[in-house]
């Protein structure tokens, strides 16, 4: 096994900065960005989760390649799907219409006061 000597550890930033030629470091500002702006539309908080996954060497070899990659995710907030108003019927099924609300079958035309006048 390799020895180590304990320094001061190298930035974060500049890792992610100088991941993947920096194409990691732009996608995660994106989504960022895309966090940011739903936050803003809808007043409700969202998150942007990062994860650095580190794997030991594939061939067992002390010393030899580590592969890191780094997995994002957000969770950005959403408008409130629109509600409508049902009620219960006698089954228990949700129906638009009132149950207890009486039901015209048929609407009458009422007579007006002058269909019967006369003319003189």
């Amino acid at each position: 096994m390799t020895q180590y000597t304990p320094t001061e550890p190298a930035e974060f930033a500049a890792f992610l900065v100088g991941h993947i030629g920096g194409r990691t470091h732009e996608e995660i500002g994106a989504e960022f960005h895309q966090l940011l702006e739903a936050v803003r539309a809808h007043g409700k908080k969202g998150t942007l989760t990062i994860t650095v996954v580190v794997e030991p060497p594939s061939n067992g070899v002390d010393g030899g390649p580590l592969p890191i990659g780094i997995e994002y995710a957000s969770k950005a907030p959403r408008p409130a799907a629109p509600k409508a108003i049902y009620f219960l019927d006698n089954a228990g099924n949700p129906t638009r219409q009132d149950p207890r609300q009486l039901s015209f079958d048929a609407l009458h035309t009422v007579p007006s006061a002058t269909d019967n006048l006369r003319s003189i």
